[in-house]
């Protein structure tokens, strides 16, 4: 028997099978409601119970603060009803052309950008037009049912051509692959699946000024939403604050200052946070959110898109909030995790 969820304020309602999450409902009746991760790492699929019974699973606990739970508040990828709910969460709008679908993909072209970072193009089927928003990600899909996300790199399609950037995580299933150290290395040519594209990150309209804040190859996304306002000619004011342990790991840093000539109103902040002396480095250091807090401690009137990792995105999200006046609403995220990420939550 399925049990009935209502939206609010959407006032939309779909159904649930037993044993399924909240957010699959929702995506498989096509209402798009925020999410990133789908696996419980992140708070991006935050929303509120407001009646109804559901499992909540082990990972609120850990992502959502005691105070939100008290409230309602939960994680919709891993809320499991068990009766009728009603809910409080956004709907997120996007282009009617935008289809998720799963096809087959050729690696056109392996590209280092770093000793940590390789740039892969995907070659698409030339039958259909792969279409997305700007900032949203793929999976790839494999034989024993492991998926793994990547944001594209890129603001479309070019040629049926989409770029990616991943960074090696040692032992990583797929990373070991393309970096050479896997049994079977990833090479041109090679055929692989994907499913999307996937997620809620991508810039919203309005005339808001912007913070981008990344971290590592979270830049990625926010690469594709640079260049496609840029390609529009996008007249809102936006910085974009990269971190970094290294000077290395802002490994794109040149383009990113390019664009500073390109869009009106841009200014690109690189920080560093554990810079050697044989760095030479003598740019900002720190944690890349706190260089947002001290350059901009009012962020009220802001829109907030950040990308990396969870732990960034969420000292990010609480802080902005809570001591700059950011607008909860405001701020919108993707959180790179990897599996280790994942085993945690899940243990």
């Amino acid at each position: 028997m399925s049990f009935k969820v209502s939206v609010q304020p959407a006032g939309r309602d779909f159904p649930v099978e037993p044993g399924q999450t909240i957010l699959d409902a929702a995506l498989e009746a096509g209402m798009i409601l925020p999410y990133s991760c789908r696996n419980g790492t992140c708070s991006t699929c935050r929303g509120r119970v407001v009646s109804g019974s559901y499992e909540a699973g082990p990972a609120p606990d850990r992502i959502l603060d005691a105070a939100d739970r008290a409230r309602g508040y939960t994680l919709l990828c891993q809320a499991r009803p068990t009766s009728d709910v009603v809910i409080e969460a956004e709907e997120v709008r996007m282009s009617g052309d935008i289809v998720v679908r799963k096809m087959p993909v050729r690696v056109q072209a392996l590209a280092p950008l770093a000793t940590d970072v390789m740039e892969i193009t995907l070659q698409l089927p030339s039958a259909e037009a792969f279409r997305f928003q700007p900032g949203q990600y793929l999976d790839f899909l494999f034989k024993d049912g492991r998926r793994r996300s990547y944001s594209m790199a890129c603001a479309q399609a070019v040629d049926h051509r989409v770029q990616l950037h991943l960074r090696h995580q040692p032992g990583g299933f797929l990373t070991d692959r393309v970096f050479g150290c896997g049994e079977e290395p990833l090479k041109a040519r090679d055929i692989l699946r994907i499913e999307g594209p996937l997620g809620s990150f991508f810039l919203r309209e309005d005339a808001l000024p912007i913070v981008f804040l990344a971290s590592g190859t979270g830049f990625a996304p926010i690469k594709a939403m640079i260049e496609d306002m840029i390609a529009r000619g996008d007249p809102r004011p936006a910085v974009l604050y990269w971190g970094g342990r290294r000077p290395g790991d802002l490994y794109q840093a040149d383009l990113a200052r390019g664009w500073e000539a390109r869009l009106p109103g841009f200014r690109f902040v690189p920080v560093v946070s554990e810079a050697r002396p044989e760095d030479a480095w003598t740019g900002r250091a720190g944690w890349v959110h706190e260089a947002v807090m001290a350059d901009l401690p009012d962020l009220s009137g802001h829109q907030v898109y950040a990308c990396g990792a969870p732990a960034m995105v969420e000292s990010a999200r609480r802080d902005f909030v809570q001591r700059c006046g950011l607008s909860l609403s405001m701020f919108y995220a993707d959180a790179f995790t990897t599996e280790a990420d994942r085993a945690e939550v899940q243990a």
